[in-house]
């Protein structure tokens, strides 16, 4: 029989996103944000390719992003929602990692199959930071993927983009839960 981690599973069964609209500080020191980004890294990732990279962002990082998704918005005829949105994500949120899709140009691993991987990766970084008792969630937006903004702001390479913006901090209430997906509906058994 296999040794179950009872914790672990039980983690997973009843694991919730914190909404980013409610974190505060106190925040993750270093060394805790450090273990965050281990287990972070530690997914699936086939012949070891990297295809994410991580950028840290603190205070004075997440007011500038703010004040340049305003500015850049506007310049650009982003609607004023989508702005507005944008700019309390970044300006609301009391530290942040962006996780970075990076993916590597190799004949035998498919994109998508680096994608899969940097997707995976934001799970994890987003699980480790929940184990470790912070609020987090994640976050995209057109801000992750609009490349000239991305170049200009948090100096991304050509290709780049960010697969999620992981809000972390410590919620001022306790998350509520959702509805779940219905396992009947999305599950097939083959027996044959």
């Amino acid at each position: 029989m296999p040794k179950k981690n009872v914790q672990a599973l039980q983690f997973m069964l009843s694991r919730r996103s914190t909404s980013h609209k409610t974190l505060t500080h106190p925040v993750p020191d270093r060394d805790e944000v450090e273990t965050i980004l281990t287990a972070g890294a530690r997914v699936p990732d086939h012949k070891m390719l990297e295809p994410f990279r991580f950028v840290v962002l603190q205070d004075a990082a997440l007011s500038r992003l703010g004040a340049a998704v305003q500015g850049y918005g506007e310049t650009t005829g982003i609607p004023q929602d989508k702005i507005d949105k944008a700019v309390f994500n970044f300006a609301n949120a009391p530290f942040g990692i962006a996780v970075v899709a990076s993916l590597k140009p190799n004949e035998a691993i498919p994109e998508v199959e680096q994608t899969l991987a940097v997707g995976a990766c934001c799970l994890s970084v987003l699980n480790a930071a929940l184990a470790s008792g912070w609020g987090a969630n994640w976050i995209t937006g057109w801000a992750a993927f609009d490349h000239p903004f991305l170049q200009a702001n948090m100096g991304l390479d050509t290709g780049e983009y960010v697969a999620g913006f992981i809000f972390i901090g410590t919620p001022k209430s306790e998350p509520s839960d959702r509805k779940r997906p219905d396992l009947d509906a999305i599950t097939t058994w083959v027996e044959t």
